[in-house]
């Protein structure tokens, strides 16, 4: 037997002590909706395949039809993307649900209309491969070239690129291939664990969100699988209730896949709208895209050993250190592109390398950057719509705890201070409290433009300095 050190697999995870994982607002779980669009990317002779499909319709134990068309299967996959995912998207609509859509890339490309819609909803649309057939035995360098393929028309039918991959049928190769394509947020050709979790890619950690085959359609397709709607009820709620229950202390993350073709019939779309009802019906569950799942779980959640800036990918380091520069991800963008040394895994290192990138900016983005930050204890504020670190920052300055005097002292010099300059008083207040930064606030108001400017600049390479700390201490 090899010991554990050299056995390919982690039978682990987090054992028995998981991460808290912080969902937003004290959520207990998050339940997160998957829409796999696949219809039109399916096995067929027409797109090239040597045989018909076989897998996941309603002929039960289909075999393939080597060198055929097979048009019952054809039909069943065509009322996929004809009425199904019609029903499904007014059902999430409606509710304004978040959900992510698995998209294969030669489907979207057959009903542009559908995507279209995708978008309108601002629906996440992660990829779901080239095409929908079964990769275990092709070559790697063959699957690599199919991802990259798929990202092309992706982009160019979505109008973005996707930050999130699922295979689907995968190889023993997927994982490691749409790690080393380096752009996307998470991978998800996994069913190990209730969290999302880091592994060491080929270019560093790489996040997966765990994808589900049992609370899942894909039963209504399989023998000894779901019969009627109201099973797929019982299942998906006994699953979220345990789920529930257990993020009282420990919170967990619950995913539903679906198939146009399948949940999208009116008999199991019936179930389905039911049990979305119950879960929005529960203020302590969290219905978020995949994307925002992985998202906050890399603003929470580092990978092991703490972040190493320089060992990151472009895509990572932006999503992690796009927001310390205000709204303004171009900064770090340009600290990427031109080299992260290894100083940059200290906070001054990186705080060095940003600031150098934002002198580096334009006029115009530089006062884009100034005036992407709120006004102090201003109007953002007050409406609770802040980032979160700026939220954290005034808050410890106690600009959320202002007397009705001080919010007036507050309130004038904003508008004063508008009026001169024409953006807001930027003051790195961590550490400061109250006093410090009215005094600050009416002293700078005498400076002239060109020198407040500069003051405002300099105060942003501070904010940026104290939030690098936070991250990397």
């Amino acid at each position: 037997m090899t010991s554990r050190d050299e056995y390919p697999r982690d039978m682990v995870g987090y054992g028995r002590t998981p991460p808290f994982a912080d969902w937003p607002n004290g959520a207990r779980v998050a339940v997160q909706f998957v829409i796999n669009y696949e219809e039109g990317g399916e096995n067929n002779i027409l797109h090239g395949d040597a045989a018909s499909e076989a897998f996941l319709s309603e002929i039960v134990g289909a075999a393939p039809w080597p060198g055929q068309r097979h048009m019952n299967m054809e039909s069943i996959y065509e009322y996929g993307s004809r009425a199904g995912f019609w029903r499904l998207h007014r059902m999430f609509t409606e509710r304004s649900a978040p959900v992510t859509v698995y998209a294969v890339a030669t489907a979207m490309a057959r009903n542009p209309e559908a995507v279209a819609a995708m978008n309108e909803a601002k629906w996440e649309i992660a990829t779901h491969g080239l095409k929908w057939i079964d990769y275990r035995d092709t070559p790697p360098e063959v699957e690599a070239r199919h991802i990259a393929e798929a990202i092309r028309i992706h982009t160019e039918v979505a109008g973005a690129r996707p930050l999130g991959f699922y295979q689907g049928r995968s190889s023993v190769n997927t994982i490691r291939l749409g790690a080393e394509e380096g752009g996307f947020v998470y991978c998800a050709d996994v069913y190990s664990d209730d969290l999302p979790y880091w592994i060491e890619g080929p270019r560093g950690p790489q996040l997966l969100v765990p994808y589900t085959l049992d609370s899942n359609d894909m039963r209504f397709a399989t023998p000894q699988g779901f019969n009627c709607g109201d099973q797929f009820y019982a299942y998906l709620k006994d699953s979220f209730d345990t789920l529930y229950a257990e993020g009282d202390v420990a919170p967990k993350m619950l995913s539903v896949g679906l198939h146009c073709r399948l949940v999208g019939r009116p008999g199991r779309a019936a179930a389905l709208a039911r049990f979305l009802d119950y879960v929005l019906a529960h203020d302590k569950a969290w219905v978020p895209t995949r994307l925002d799942i992985a998202r906050r779980w890399i603003q929470k959640h580092p990978p092991a050993g703490g972040w190493k800036p320089a060992e990151l990918t472009r895509t990572l380091f932006l999503e992690r250190f796009g927001g310390v520069y205000e709204h303004s991800p171009w900064v770090a963008a340009a600290a990427w592109d031109a080299g992260l040394g290894a100083d940059a895994a200290a906070a001054e290192g990186l705080a060095r390398a940003m600031a150098g990138a934002a002198v580096g900016g334009s006029d115009a983005q530089k006062r884009a950057l100034i005036l992407a930050h709120p006004d102090l204890a201003g109007r953002l504020s007050q409406a609770k719509l802040l980032t979160a670190e700026s939220t954290g920052e005034q808050a410890s300055a106690g600009l959320d705890r202002l007397s009705p005097d001080e919010l007036k002292a507050f309130t004038d010099l904003n508008e004063a201070y508008r009026a001169r300059f024409g953006m807001p008083f930027i003051m790195a207040v961590k550490g400061k409290d109250k006093a410090e930064i009215l005094a600050a606030f009416r002293r700078r108001l005498g400076n002239d433009a060109e020198a407040e400017t500069r003051t405002a600049l300099a105060e942003i390479d501070r904010i940026a300095a104290l939030r690098l700390q936070e991250i990397l201490s």
